[in-house]
């Protein structure tokens, strides 16, 4: 054999394969960035079920207050639902009374139900000894309404 001058010779050893940690700066970004997504769909969905909390809710007590036995008892239930919740946006208009109620509730719409259509049972209604035929399904929806409105603006 012959023995040869010069350095001797090994494998070749390949450095390890990198890591996944330390992170890259573009997935920092896009956990950032999923991170904000959930946040922002976690805060959606909160504010979509207080919303239909506020639905739930007004519901309830509408159904609640059609379940007195008379019609004046039941526009008596539905017109204080009104003024407690008005209470919560606005503490004078909840004193007011007659057409100025009526205006109050109607908040600028241009249909006018509760001064023109069938909201107007609230201002006499309670008070009278025979209401005679009350469309209480139209008065209960409009004040259902109004309701989710008043609550709403409430919460904001």
């Amino acid at each position: 054999m012959i023995a040869s001058e010069g350095p001797v010779l090994r494998d070749i050893h390949l450095p390890p394969e990198p890591g996944l940690w330390p992170l890259t700066p573009a997935w920092w970004v896009v956990i950032a960035l999923a991170a904000l997504l959930m946040g922002w769909l976690a805060w959606a969905a909160w504010r979509g079920w207080r919303r239909h909390r506020r639905r739930r809710i007004a519901r309830a007590a509408v159904a609640e207050a059609l379940a007195a036995p008379s019609p004046q008892m039941q526009l008596a239930a539905l017109s204080a639902l009104l003024r407690r919740a008005t209470l919560l946006h606005d503490r004078n208009a909840a004193s007011t009374g007659g057409a100025r109620w009526l205006a109050f509730l109607d908040d600028g719409d241009a249909a006018r139900p509760f001064s023109v259509g069938p909201g107007r049972w609230l201002a006499d209604g309670p008070y009278r000894t025979d209401p005679g035929p009350v469309p209480m399904a139209m008065v209960a929806e409009l004040v259902e309404r109004r309701l989710v409105t008043l609550l709403d603006a409430a919460d904001a």
